[in-house]
C-alpha cells in the first residue's frame, strides 16, 4: 500500500505516517537547498576561522559560510524555491540590534508584490529591539535573539524570501535556516500573508487600523502589537473589531477590551483582583497568546511604558469570503473627578497582521521611510 499523506499539517498525532514529501533546507551553507550540496562552501564569513581544518587544511566542510553580510541599502534573496511545496520552519538571527532596519519580504508563485512585508523584529513578536522570551506554537524567540516561526506556508510554483537592510551606514550580518518540503499542495490551500503597520501618534478619537484592503477568501490567524503608551494610567479599554464580507459601519465580530483580546484580563495586573499580589503588569507567554514584553520607565531617558503582545487564532481562525478589515481602539480612563469616562489615547502603535488568503492579493501600501519606523 502506498501512502497518500502529503506531509503537510504535521503534528504529534500524525508523525508516524509515511509520506513521499522530500525535506530540504536553505542556509548560507546551502543557498539552493539542493540534495547533497550542503557544507560545500569555499568562501564565507567563517573562512578565517576554519583555516587548518579538514584533510587538506582548507577548512572545506567546517562552517565556512554560516552567515551573510548585507550591505547598507542592499536587498538579498535568502531563498528562491521553484516547484510545489511548503515552508515549515524558519530560524533567523542577526548581529544587528536595530531590527526595524531589516525588512523581511516573501513572494508567492508569480506575484510581483510581496505577501509578507514586515520588519524582522515585529514579524517575530519583538517590536522593541530588545530580547524577550516568546514561547508560542507559531513563533518562538529564544536566547539570545533567536527568531523562529512555524507558520506553514504552502506555495504552488515558487517561494522567494528577501531581506532588505535599510541602515544607511552599517552592514547587516544574518544567520538563517529555512526548512521546507517538496510535496503536493491541496487545491484548498491558501497563501500565508503578514503585513506591518505603524501609527505614531494615533490621531485623537481615531481607531487604529491593524489591517485593511484585503480582498479574497481566507482566514485571519494572528496579531502582534508593539504598543507604546503616551498617557499615564490604564490604556487597554479599546475593542478590537473585524469587519468582513461587506460590513460597513459596524463589524461582525467585536471584542470587549484590548487585554481581553490578547487572552488576559483586568489590565494584565494580578493585583487588581487578588489583594495578596502586588499591583503590576504581569508578563506571560503561552502557546496561543502572550504579553512577553513590558518595558518599564527607568526614571531617566526611558520615559514611556511599552508593551509587546501576540494573539494566535490557531484553533479559532476568523474566516472571510470576500474582504476583511481589522481595527482596535486606543482607550484609557479619565479621572473620577471627570466622571470616569473613557479617554481616547494618542499612542505609538505598531502591529503585524497574519492571515491566509487566495491569490491574487492586493498590493500593500509602501512601508513608511526608515525615520518614521525608528524606535529608540
Amino acid at each position: 500500500m502506498t501512502s497518500g499523506f502529503s506531509g503537510l499539517g504535521a503534528n504529534l498525532s500524525n508523525l508516524y505516517r509515511l509520506s513521499s514529501a522530500r525535506t530540504r533546507s536553505i542556509s548560507p551553507e546551502n543557498f539552493t537547498g539542493e540534495k547533497g550540496r550542503g557544507g560545500m562552501a569555499t568562501e564565507g564569513t567563517g573562512k578565517p576561522h576554519a583555516r587548518g581544518l579538514g584533510p587538506d587544511g582548507s577548512g572545506l566542510g567546517w562552517k565556512m559560510s554560516p552567515s551573510i553580510r548585507i550591505e547598507p541599502g542592499e536587498t538579498r534573496v535568502i531563498a528562491d524555491i521553484h516547484g510545489m511545496g511548503a515552508i515549515q520552519h524558519f530560524w533567523i538571527t542577526t548581529a544587528n540590534l536595530r531590527w526595524r532596519d531589516l525588512i523581511l519580504r516573501i513572494y508567492w508563485d508569480d506575484q510581483e508584490h510581496p505577501s509578507v512585508e514586515a520588519p524582522l523584529g515585529d514579524f517575530f513578536c519583538s517590536g522593541w529591539n530588545q530580547f524577550a522570551q516568546v514561547t508560542s506554537l507559531a513563533v518562538c524567540v529564544n536566547p539570545g535573539r533567536a527568531f523562529n516561526c512555524y507558520w506553514e506556508m504552502p506555495f504552488r510554483s515558487r517561494a522567494r524570501v528577501t531581506i532588505e537592510n535599510r541602515d544607511p551606514e552599517d552592514f547587516g550580518i544574518i544567520y538563517w535556516q529555512l526548512t521546507y518540503t517538496e510535496t503536493e499542495v491541496p487545491d484548498d490551500a491558501a497563501y500565508f500573508h503578514a503585513k506591518f503597520r505603524r501609527t505614531n501618534p494615533l490621531p485623537f478619537k481615531q481607531d487604529y487600523t491593524i489591517l485593511d484592503g484585503v480582498s479574497g477568501r481566507g482566514q485571519y490567524v494572528g496579531t502582534y502589537m508593539a504598543w507604546g503608551v503616551n498617557n499615564s494610567g490604564w490604556w487597554g479599554e479599546g475593542e478590537i473589531k473585524f469587519f468582513m464580507d461587506g460590513d460597513k459601519a459596524y463589524p461582525t465580530i467585536c471584542g470587549t477590551g484590548t487585554e481581553d483580546y490578547f487572552c488576559g484580563a483586568y489590565n494584565f495586573d494580578g493585583g487588581v483582583v487578588d489583594d495578596t499580589m502586588d499591583s503590576r503588569y504581569r508578563e506571560f507567554t503561552t502557546p496561543y497568546s502572550g504579553l512577553p514584553q513590558v518595558l518599564r520607565p527607568d526614571g531617566t531617558y526611558r520615559s514611556q511604558t511599552r508593551f509587546g503582545m501576540y494573539r494566535w487564532h490557531l484553533t479559532d481562525p476568523i474566516r472571510f469570503e470576500q474582504d476583511l478589515k481589522v481595527t482596535i481602539q486606543a482607550i484609557g480612563w479619565r479621572t473620577e473627578k471627570q466622571g470616569r469616562r473613557y479617554l481616547p489615547l494618542q499612542d505609538d502603535i505598531a502591529s503585524v497582521a497574519f492571515w491566509y488568503q487566495t491569490l491574487p492579493s492586493v498590493p500593500f501600501a509602501p512601508l513608511p521611510d526608515r525615520d518614521y519606523l525608528e524606535i529608540i
